[in-house]
Formats: structure tokens, C-alpha cells, sequence
């Protein structure tokens, strides 16, 4: 190949990159933010914050400011949100057969280690309301994984992995805001 040759070749691939280039940052500028495209930092390739539907773990909009504990009913999922909004961390849970109404609570007590109303051993018992006589809290079962209750029995258990109970016992002190949504 002439160097004339290799120059042409060498300006047609630089300006077929370009070309690909721009057209893939038109792509990009048009593309709906609750699509996939995200990058680190919670933004999609848009430059919008990321929707909750691109990551199911991402901390729900509608759950308030601030420290607190957030429950999703629909996800069975749990946050520990530190003072600057920052999710500290985020763990699936099994609920109980009873749910808490959407609300804003208070962690009212707290117990090391209990006998569950299931008859299971449990262990950093975080309670914050009650269900028609029901109290309505998290726990971890000690010495057996978690599984969803059995037929007939009415529980207010919403069970965690013993690090995650470990981790919302350290978190959720009496008087901690629990956020509960759909």
C-alpha cells in the first residue's frame, strides 16, 4: 500500500468512527430515562436520574427525608437511610401473614432474642406497630432459614437474614422512623 493509499484508509476509519460516534450520542439523547443505559453515579445515559424500574433495589421516591427505615409492601424489601439520604443498606425480607397500613412509624421496642409468634426462635426483634393485636416488627429466625409462615397462623414477623437483622438492629433504635409503603 502507497502511503497516499494507507493516509485515505487511515481518513476514512477516522471519520467512520465519528460518524458511529455521534450518531450513538443521538441514540443516547433520545432514549426514555426509565430504560436501561444507567450509568455509575444513578444516572442514565440521558443524564436523568435513574427510575426505580432500571434497579429494584434503588430506595423508592416516596419514602420521605431523612434517617429512617423504609418497608415496601410490594417489593418485600427493606432500606436503612442514613440523615444525608443515602441508603446504607437494602436486604429482601419474608413478611408476616399480617401487614402494617402505609404510614410513617415509630420503633416502639426492641428484644435481643424472643420466641416468635410462630414458635420460632428469634433474635434483634425491631417492633413498631400492631395488626388486630398482632405486633408488627422485624426479626431474624436463629438457627434456620427464612420461609414464609404457615397456613392459619396469624404472624407480624418480617423476617431478615441474621446479617441483616444484625445490621437493622444497629440502625433502628426506639423512637427510629419506620416508613412504610406500598
Amino acid at each position: 500500500m502507497t502511503s497516499s493509499s494507507a493516509g485515505f484508509v487511515a481518513g476514512l476509519t477516522v471519520a467512520a468512527v465519528a460518524g458511529v460516534g455521534f450518531l450513538a450520542y443521538q441514540a443516547s439523547a433520545t432514549v426514555p430515562a426509565d430504560l436501561g443505559g444507567a450509568h455509575p453515579g444513578g444516572k442514565s445515559s440521558t443524564g436523568v436520574a435513574k427510575s426505580a424500574a432500571t434497579n429494584p433495589a434503588d430506595l423508592p421516591a416516596a419514602s420521605g427525608n431523612g434517617k429512617r427505615v423504609v418497608y415496601s409492601l410490594g417489593k418485600d424489601r427493606v432500606w436503612l437511610v442514613d440523615e444525608d439520604n443515602k441508603v446504607r443498606r437494602t436486604f429482601r425480607v419474608t413478611p408476616g401473614t399480617l401487614d402494617p397500613a402505609p404510614d410513617s412509624y415509630a420503633v416502639t421496642s426492641r428484644s435481643n432474642s424472643v420466641t416468635g409468634t410462630d414458635g420460632t426462635p428469634i433474635e434483634h426483634v425491631v417492633r413498631f406497630t400492631d395488626v388486630d393485636g398482632v405486633t408488627i416488627g422485624f426479626s431474624a429466625a436463629v438457627g434456620k432459614a427464612t420461609s414464609a409462615p404457615g397456613p392459619g397462623v396469624r404472624t407480624g414477623g418480617i423476617r431478615e437474614s441474621r446479617a441483616d437483622g444484625n445490621a437493622l438492629w444497629r440502625f433502628a433504635t426506639l423512637g427510629e422512623r419506620v416508613v412504610v409503603i406500598r
